[in-house]
């Protein structure tokens, strides 16, 4: 259009992708510390939690509306001005709102939140050619990770610090929440300046609820009757068992009493050990694995791979039996599990491409993530049950015996793999 001021890539993919990852920590990391300290006890702390995955388990429903309703554009922008008005509300509504509200603005900042993922991913294959999609792969993916280091542990420590200085915690997140909402806000309005206007970014011909329907199910037959699915979904939903049960409990853990069995950790630290030093190392794993699959292959890899995931497990045993004073071996525990979950993790990401191979590769490969969402959301569902019922010390043993279960799938689909696959 005449006029306009054409702002280049780096004037929105960055800010885009921010606001891939800053909601998504507020759903899945902030909602566990703050009904931590709103009293709610572990089994519903964890149930409530992780049925928030579950609007990302609908992407792939979701999608297809996406697609055929306005434009990615349009999407975009909305989702964001409504993740800014929903987090705006969680501040305000937290002081005083039942938990039943919070818990519905946490949903509807999730629902926004995955909407989101689908409309911009879409945009940025729409508003960049080939050649510059490529360049910005790793911006979009460093400012996501930029994101979530903030959402998990910039946010906790401005709390903690607020709290420190004499605030409550609820009136601490409160505060927290708001600030974030007027950032959120003010980055969606630079995206609605910023982004471009592509041509190719229209609504495609609808062919309504029941043609979207019939073809999600097409999708998921030919899912089905992929060879070795049986075998594959097995591994797809156990093979992360230990970190499921572990990183869910984590939180609630670090928070915990020490009567309890818990290290009484404050927001702010709980910031710093979950939200920075464990995202910088979940991080160095990932590139370490990265290199590591291009150079062996994924099943030369998978075995130590998948041992570098389940065996560092046991460090939140260490810390449950020890109980350190000290916020130093929690730092350092919490790297070590996150820098092994991130290698072990690029096997299950290999995989997962691996498996996707053929006609439909892009749908399959969106089903295989909607399996890898419910590894995670299912133990989930019951870790806090569990812990309350056994403690910290025994619940810590039963996560390193889940171990066991990881390299029983991982043996058990190890000699299926091309041995050339993933090699350069």
């Amino acid at each position: 259009m005449k006029g306009r001021i054409k702002i280049g890539p780096w004037g929105w993919v960055p800010t885009v992708y921010i606001f891939e990852g800053l909601p998504n920590a507020i759903v899945n990391t902030v909602s566990l510390i703050v009904f931590k300290n709103m009293g709610m006890p572990n089994d519903k702390l964890t149930l409530y939690t992780s049925l928030l995955s579950f609007p990302w388990i609908l992407k792939i429903v979701l999608s297809p509306f996406v697609d055929t309703l306005g434009t990615k554009r349009i999407w975009t922008s909305v989702m964001q001005l409504m993740m800014a008005a929903s987090t705006c509300a969680l501040g305000l509504m937290l002081p005083s709102c039942p938990l039943s509200w919070i818990m519905i603005l946490f949903t509807v900042t999730a629902f926004a939140s995955s909407i989101h993922d689908i409309a911009a991913d879409g945009f940025y294959m729409l508003g960049l050619d080939d050649h510059t999609q490529s360049l910005f792969v790793g911006v979009r993916n460093t400012f996501f990770r930029l994101a979530l280091l903030c959402g998990q542990g910039l946010l906790a420590i401005i709390a903690g610090v607020m709290q420190n200085r004499g605030m409550d915690a609820v009136g601490a997140w409160s505060w927290t929440l708001i600030g974030c909402s007027a950032v959120m806000a003010a980055v969606a309005v630079w995206d609605m300046a910023a982004m471009p206007h592509p041509q190719s970014d229209s609504a495609r011909e609808s062919v309504g609820f029941v043609g979207i329907m019939k073809e999600l199910g097409r999708l998921l037959v030919t899912f089905v009757q992929k060879k070795e699915f049986l075998i594959t979904l097995v591994f797809l939903l156990l093979y992360r068992l230990p970190e499921a049960f572990s990183m869910k409990m984590l939180i609630p853990f670090l928070k915990d009493a020490r009567e309890v069995g818990g290290l009484a950790m404050g927001d702010d630290q709980v910031g710093i050990a979950n939200g920075t030093i464990g995202v910088i190392a979940l991080l160095l794993g990932g590139i370490l694995g990265g290199i590591a699959g291009g150079r062996w292959g994924l099943k030369k890899c998978l075995l130590p791979m998948s041992m570098s995931l389940a065996l560092p497990c046991c460090v939140y045993l260490y810390l449950a039996l020890a109980q350190p004073v000290s916020v130093i071996p929690a730092y350092v525990c919490i790297a070590v599990d996150q820098f092994g979950y991130g290698f072990g993790f690029t096997a299950y990401t290999l995989y997962m491409l691996y498996f996707s191979r053929g006609a439909f590769q892009t749908s399959h490969y969106a089903f295989c993530t909607v399996l890898m969402t419910f590894s995670m959301m299912l133990p989930g569902l019951v870790a806090g049950k569990i812990q309350m019922a056994i403690g910290y010390t025994s619940f810590f043993w039963m996560v390193m015996a889940c171990c066991l279960v990881t390299l029983a799938v991982t043996l058990m689909i190890r000699n299926r793999i091309d041995p050339d696959y993933g090699k350069k």
